[in-house]
């Protein structure tokens, strides 16, 4: 690995190490969280995230919007 990894130019024998496991899991010969399973994790943690957000943002418009009627209603 460390000869390999220096051919390479990589930084670190552990840098090669960490490649080749994350290769072997993708390619199903290793148990673990795919690269494909990861992004699809982070990008659904991000839209958990935005719609939590946007619950927030819902929620208190409508409690504005419900203070403003409960308001008594002046006559012109």
């Amino acid at each position: 690995m460390c000869s390999v990894a220096g051919k390479l130019g990589i930084g670190s024998a552990q840098t090669l190490r960490k490649w080749v496991r994350q290769a072997e899991v993708d390619a199903g010969a290793r148990p673990g969280t795919s690269t494909a399973e990861s992004a699809e994790m982070r990008r659904l943690r991000a839209e958990v995230r935005e719609l939590k957000r946007a619950n927030e943002i819902l929620r208190a418009a409508s409690i504005f919007f419900v203070a403003e009627l409960d308001r008594p209603r002046r006559s012109s």
